[in-house]
């Protein structure tokens, strides 16, 4: 006699359905939520510049190629899975089996020739977004010297005479050259819509290349966790025409003060500024050098007898 219980099997393989069913949609979710970070106003996605516009191109044609092999893999996994359940009428019982020729050219010649063009295209890409390339351009580079600190970014602009705080202004279409270092612990320097990553080390100079193509206000910041304010270390890039960048260095020489000495020390303080600074002139010989030079954070030399032991080529 058929009896009208249910099967206590049948429960349990709904619940772990659900289970499932569950977990996958709480991935999904993160997925999404840890992509949402990726905008196109702050990330990589909305590149405003040749070495952004590289990076994101190096980046969607790796994923393309990862999906060759991953893709068919996830189609292939329920497909099998739903085939191969148990219970099912229609699969084939093959027992004997032990080999298929070209199952194996498709599991292992397709992951090799998959590496294989990506191993050309990283290496091709690792010559062309190397940081100490110089841009090609008809214009001269402008030379801007950054100096992380905690928790703000230094600019000096050396030709110019004057410095910031936490805001860099630089000409559209004019390739810049920044030499980097810090005047604490490593950090890491990066404008996400122009590209480039790149760390400032104490007692070291790194140079990164980098040209904005298109006017706006960028958000730069430190992706390397340097302490207690290193989720407001964050600074405004902004790309204007030519003309409004000399208004820029003429209006800072007429009305911002000095950054002298004591300025210099209190800028080495452990603070996150309310808001950015700017110096129309530089009364400290040679900053950049100092804390370039400097063995230890909280006395940065600023003597130019020292060297850099590192310098730029």
């Amino acid at each position: 006699m058929k009896s009208d219980r249910p099967n206590p099997s049948d429960k349990s393989q709904n619940t772990l359905r659900h289970r499932n069913l569950i977990r996958s949609a709480s991935l999904l979710m993160v997925c999404a939520l840890m992509l949402s970070g990726c905008n196109a106003e702050h990330g990589i996605f909305g590149p405003a510049g040749p070495v952004a516009q590289e990076q994101q191109d190096l980046f969607l044609f790796i994923l393309f190629w990862m999906l060759v092999v991953s893709l068919p893999l996830f189609i292939a996994l329920p497909v099998i899975l739903y085939r191969y359940r148990h219970g099912a009428r229609s699969s084939a019982y093959l027992p004997k089996w032990s080999f298929s020729r070209s199952l194996e050219v498709l599991v292992w010649g397709l992951p090799a020739v998959v590496v294989v063009i990506l191993s050309w295209e990283l290496w091709r890409a690792t010559y062309d977004l190397d940081p100490y390339k110089p841009i090609a351009s008809s214009e001269r580079p402008l030379e801007i010297d950054v100096v992380g600190l905690d928790w703000k970014w230094l600019f000096i602009y050396p030709e110019e005479g004057i410095a910031s705080v936490n805001l860099l202004v630089v000409p559209v279409d004019r390739p810049i050259r920044f030499r980097l270092t810090s005047g604490t612990v490593l950090q890491s320097f990066m404008i996400p819509r122009l590209g480039g990553q790149i760390y400032a080390m104490p007692g070291m100079v790194t140079e990164l290349n980098l040209l904005a193509a298109e006017p706006g206000d960028y958000r730069g910041l430190n992706t390397q966790y340097n302490g207690d304010g290193f989720a407001r270390q964050k600074f405004t890039a902004r790309v204007t025409s030519q003309a409004m960048y000399d208004d820029w260095i003429s209006g800072l020489k007429q009305t911002s003060p000095a950054l002298d000495p004591q300025v210099l020390e209190e800028l080495t303080q452990q603070n996150v500024p309310d808001d950015p600074m700017t110096f129309g002139s530089v009364t400290v010989t040679d900053p950049f050098v100092g804390f370039a030079n400097a063995q230890s954070h909280r006395h940065p030399p600023a003597s130019p007898h020292h060297t850099v032991r590192k310098e730029a080529p």
